[in-house]
């Protein structure tokens, strides 16, 4: 029987610069530790600059939190009125879109990348990330690789996406499946 073998372990596929040279990587780490990692820096609108300045496509009247982790900001695009609220991880290896009007709860995690555990060298897998205008992510929620969130649909607290979320539908559960469906209501 075949064992997992680190010591093969090879991402060399995966552009050592992801859109990006060396240094502003390194920038951004710093820049990202100071101002979006802690909690000492809760003013929204030098984040906003600064991930748009980094190369983010940042819609207008977006909300972000204390304490988001973003890995790349020049592979984020964010659409108006989105919140990412406290906590939040967008592991964006890859491309992750966020629609308008969608919103990230707390410590909701993003994971764009992921390994092959049938492979003995365990090869790095990334996929990109949409999550259309109106979705929800709820607390502590996670959407896996590959995924799309269609529009309006709601991913409950502690959930695990590990498929593409149908429009206006509520899903719950690890592996989330759909629930029902959700209804929004006029003003």
């Amino acid at each position: 029987m075949s064992r997992t073998d680190l010591s093969n372990y090879s991402n060399s596929w995966y552009p050592p610069t992801i859109g990006a040279p060396a240094w502003k990587r390194l920038l951004w780490y710093f820049t990202s530790w100071v101002f979006f990692e802690s909690t000492w820096f809760p003013v929204m609108a030098p984040k906003i600059a600064l991930l748009k300045a980094f190369g983010a496509k940042i819609g207008e009247g977006v909300v972000i939190k204390p304490r988001v982790q973003i890995k790349y900001p020049w592979l984020l695009e964010i659409g108006k009125y989105s919140w990412i609220g406290e906590g939040v991880w967008i592991d964006n290896l890859c491309r992750v879109r966020i629609g308008a009007n969608a919103c990230l709860s707390q410590g909701a995690y993003l994971l764009t990348g992921n390994h092959n555990y049938s492979k003995p060298a365990f090869d790095l897998m990334v996929a990109p990330i949409t999550l259309e205008d109106g979705v929800w992510i709820g607390a502590k929620a996670i959407v896996c690789p590959g995924i799309t969130c269609f529009s309006h649909s709601v991913l409950t607290a502690g959930s695990v996406a590990t498929r593409h979320l149908e429009a206006y539908t509520i899903y719950q559960g690890n592996p989330a499946t759909g629930i029902k469906k959700r209804t929004i209501a006029e003003c």
